[in-house]
């Protein structure tokens, strides 16, 4: 810099004393000027190490959810239950009672202790007990109608022996069903991506994420859905509050001694994959199919530009790892009573084809030693207290708009889950985009469960008594099943150039078994990728400036089976569930039409 004002000082004294007078004190005021710029330039790259960029979107939707049914039950091993009704010994006869601890004992004409809770249960009516509702809370599930006379054919013996055995047993007296709209529903999306070039072929790539609803910054919801609960892995896709979080943060270590591999490390960039870059209206957003994970997560990438050898443009084969949870760092293992495993997830993502005309993926993907649950916090539901915190019941009637906020982890490892799929897209030159993606997964389960089921089963219950002796409680002993569970699904979509802009349709459908890694993505109703159901999807949108564009557009969700989304628990048929002939401990989502407009700024 000092070279470069010293010549140009020399040139000055060079020219002409008539110019060099007349001009000296603007030319001079032009130096200081340059002085200044050039001195800003270079403080600029000597600071500024890292690039900053990113998007906000502000988005309007209105909701309405056609026959949400709630129809709470659980599956009771009888069998075991009469077992420890029929055995003194067992302690249980003594605490079938009513609120104020006495027994509820019915004299029959033989008197036995056996021939007593066969003949309370035959014979009774609930409504004649003169009770009230003064019966403990268990009692109280027993000893519904429609649950009388199933127990006391049980215990009475005769005819009803079809009745043992594992059977379910309801904790209402039938179904509730409805309507529920939510006609608008305002959030902001704002993500800040961060790069860095750290050397020749290091790189730094990350993205703080803040979504939320306008008016809601708490963080946790009331845990009425597998799309409620945040958790590590969905965070970014769920209205968490307004903070920002750590979506992506990894580095890139590329041609690692002169080779074609890589090497990539950190939270992986794991969400909105192909082809689900044409709803977002942008470029693709993550490394594997979209299809089958949108899913936060950290780990490793082992790449291999394959290209470079079988002269396929854009042919990359990578082996990806992560972990899912961590079992037992900051879950209290001190106390030694963990007994859950890590949840790791691995297998290969293929570029076969991309050459900026046509892509095509293959994905292959293995989740080991799958959780029945995922650390984190949620505002516990009121609705669960009379059956599952009688005490904590009592005290929630004097308070019945707080829920208490827990923080919850996994009781078990359930199985693992196989996922693979293969997608195509194409990018004609007139402008048309379409694509096809088939998934497929697998479902092996081990035959453990926790409160809310196995994997892909549900949990069968047995009845026990507390540590103190003085309740009985249900817990969950087992998975009703060990079978293995397939599940698919197709994805397909079109978009085409129209006025202003594009506009876009697309379907998809998943079946009872079909369980995605998809909880990330951040529709408002729940990942429409892992609906066991169909959904339906029109949107255009207009590009107001290259920088700047607005979408419209509308869902239809079908949901044909229960708990999409989630690998815990059976899928239930939804029209069962509205008939009262299966159950859930989850509100069951029936139809659903999200119409909603956005505006969304890229900076």
């Amino acid at each position: 810099m000092q070279k470069f004002l010293t010549l140009l000082m020399v040139l000055l004294l060079l020219a002409p004393a008539t110019v060099m007078a007349a001009t000296v004190d603007d030319l001079q005021e032009q130096l200081d000027e340059l002085n200044d710029r050039l001195s800003q330039a270079e403080r600029h790259v000597a600071t500024d190490r890292i690039s900053w960029y990113g998007d906000l979107r502000v988005k309007a939707d209105t909701v309405h959810y056609q026959d949400l049914t709630y129809n709470p039950g659980i599956k009771v091993d009888f069998d075991d239950f009469a077992a420890k009704a029929f055995n003194p010994a067992s302690g249980f006869t003594t605490q079938l009672t009513d609120a104020g601890g006495n027994p509820l004992t019915f004299a029959t004409p033989a008197g036995s202790q056996a021939e007593s809770l066969a003949g309370m249960f035959a014979s009774m009516d609930p409504s004649g007990l003169s009770l009230g509702n003064q019966l403990s809370p268990l009692t109280s599930m027993l000893l519904q109608p429609q649950n009388a006379q199933l127990l006391g054919n049980l215990l009475a013996g005769g005819p009803s022996a079809l009745m043992t055995g594992v059977t379910p047993m309801p904790f209402a007296a039938g179904p509730s069903t409805g309507d529920l709209n939510n006609d608008i529903l305002y959030t902001t999306r704002l993500r800040l991506g961060m790069k860095a070039k750290v050397y020749d072929n290091v790189n730094f790539s990350g993205r703080l994420n803040m979504y939320k609803n306008w008016g809601d910054s708490t963080g946790v919801k009331v845990f009425d859905s597998w799309n409620s609960f945040t958790m590590d892995g969905t965070n970014s896709g769920n209205t968490s509050g307004d903070f920002l979080r750590v979506e992506r943060a990894y580095f890139d270590w590329k041609n690692i001694a002169d080779s074609n591999f890589y090497l990539s490390i950190g939270r992986r960039p794991s969400t909105y994959g192909p082809p689900t870059q044409f709803r977002e209206n942008e470029k693709r957003g993550g490394t594997p199919s979209g299809h089958l994970v949108n899913f936060n997560f950290d780990g490793v990438t082992i790449g291999y530009k394959l290209g470079e050898i079988t002269g396929v443009e854009g042919q990359v084969v990578r082996f990806c790892y992560g972990q899912g949870f961590e079992s037992e760092f900051g879950n209290g293992e001190l106390f030694n009573t963990i007994d859950t495993e890590d949840v790791h997830l691995g297998g290969f993502n293929i570029d076969a084809i991309n050459d900026g005309t046509n892509f095509l993926q293959f994905t292959l993907f293995r989740a080991q030693d799958v959780t029945d649950g995922f650390k984190g916090l949620m505002g516990f539901p009121n609705q669960f207290a009379p059956v599952f915190a009688p005490t904590l019941n009592e005290d929630l009637q004097k308070f019945p708009t707080f829920n208490f906020v827990t923080r919850v982890q996994p009781s078990t490892n359930i199985g693992h889950i196989n996922l693979g799929g293969v997608g195509f897209i194409r990018e004609e030159e007139n402008g048309i985009n379409w694509f096809a993606s088939f998934g497929w997964t697998q479902a092996d389960p081990n035959g453990k469960a926790g409160m809310f089921g196995g994997l892909l089963s549900d949990a069968v219950f047995e009845a026990n008594l507390n540590e103190a002796g003085d309740e009985i409680i249900m817990a969950a002993a087992r998975a009703d099943s060990t079978k293995k569970r397939d599940g698919y699904s197709a994805y397909v979509g079109i978009q085409i150039p129209a006025p202003m802009g594009k506009f876009g349709l697309e379907y998809n459908y998943g079946s009872q078994y079909w369980t995605p890694f998809t909880q990330a993505q951040d529709d408002i109703v729940g990942s429409k990728l892992a609906t066991r159901g169909h959904v339906g999807e029109a949107y255009y949108i207009v590009q107001v400036n290259p920088k700047m564009f607005i979408k419209l557009g509308g869902l239809y969700y079908d949901y044909e089976y229960t708990n999409s989304g989630s690998p815990v628990g059976a899928p239930q048929k939804v029209e069962d569930v509205i008939a009262g002939t299966a159950f859930s401990m989850l509100p069951v989502i029936d139809t659903v039409w999200n119409a909603n407009a956005s505006l969304t700024v890229k900076f």
